[in-house]
């Protein structure tokens, strides 16, 4: 086992995986996973810059997780940075900020390498389950785009289109700088067709309808389930494998469209950054269920960060071979 810490920095947030990793038999052990709401992607989609305060609000979480990593002692680091930053005027300054604090350089990876990490993450633990079948079609509803993965036991396919809940949300369900609560049917409509038009542009590369198996990742995914099963308080271990279907993946995101603010930061299971892009994330996942037909989601909270975290494994080994 080799203990490695994995970073990935999203629009919406920053989470932390610190494990004892065998990438061959595919056993991954939590150290420790935490996850802070930074909004690092906070306006970028109308400026094209990343701002001063959601610059300082991620450094701030990346402090507290350097000191969580020396407690832990891991042997190696991997810092994978995603959409806000690829798209960012100003990434050299985050890019800056992040060496200074942890040592290593963010990783800016391509729609596509983040696909094959959210793959590996997420169905390295399926293998051999009799009643999942294959092909996986993996969806990582991100904050500011989702990867959409084909494959068996390896990629076959994948895309990274431009609509994840928080992009959709600013771009669709802001007025005069305020969420609308709730949103009107036209910005409801319109905020559906962009994301037709974003699954359209999947399926010009992914065979998105031949998949078996629908495996959602990312938090719009994890608390749709935790709604979807009333529980009392956000609990990684029922969320984790639990299914849901189709009809109550589209009962739950009509009542989120529907609601205001205060009644979806009522909801216990809730996180409070998720308050306000929640009801986009929910849709982007019932535009994909109908559109492939899935009776079900397969929820998983393995993701990107467990893909990392093996590739992170799997190059330490290598090294260590080499020597």
């Amino acid at each position: 086992m080799t203990r490695v810490a994995a970073i990935d920095c999203g629009t919406n947030s920053i989470r932390l995986l610190v494990a004892d990793v065998d990438p061959h038999s595919g056993e991954l052990v939590d150290l420790d996973r935490r996850m802070t709401i930074v909004r690092l992607g906070q306006g970028v989609d109308r400026t094209g810059r990343l701002a001063p305060e959601a610059l300082e609000r991620t450094f701030a979480a990346c402090r507290d997780y350097a000191a969580v990593i020396k407690e832990h002692g891991a042997e190696r680091l991997r810092f994978v940075a995603t959409s806000a930053s690829r798209d960012a005027e100003n990434r050299d300054e985050f890019v800056r900020g992040v060496m200074d604090i942890l040592g290593v350089e963010p990783e800016v990876v391509t729609g596509d390498q983040e696909a094959e990490f959210s793959f590996t993450g997420a169905t390295k633990e399926l293998t051999g389950r009799a009643d999942l079948h294959r092909p996986y079609l993996v969806v990582d509803i991100g904050g500011g785009s989702t990867e959409f993965v084909v494959g068996e036991e390896h990629v076959r396919a994948a895309r990274s289109v431009d609509v994840g809940c928080v992009r959709m949300t600013e771009r669709h369900l802001v007025r005069d700088g305020v969420v609308s609560d709730p949103p009107s049917e036209e910005q409801i409509a319109a905020m559906r067709a962009d994301i037709e038009a974003a699954l359209d542009l999947a399926e010009e590369t992914v065979p998105l309808r031949e998949a078996r198996t629908l495996v959602g990742l990312a938090g719009s995914v994890t608390t749709v389930s935790a709604i979807a099963q009333d529980l009392p308080e956000y609990d990684s271990t029922r969320i984790h494998h639990s299914r849901i279907s189709h009809d109550r993946v589209r009962e739950i995101t009509d009542w989120l469209l529907r609601s205001t603010h205060a009644e979806r930061a009522a909801v216990p299971s809730m996180h409070p950054g998720r308050v306000d892009v929640i009801a986009a994330g929910a849709l982007v996942l019932l535009a994909i269920m109908e559109r492939i037909g899935a009776e079900e989601v397969v929820v998983s909270e393995h993701d990107i960060l467990d893909g990392i975290a093996f590739s992170c494994a799997s190059e330490s080994e290598s090294e260590s071979e080499g020597v």
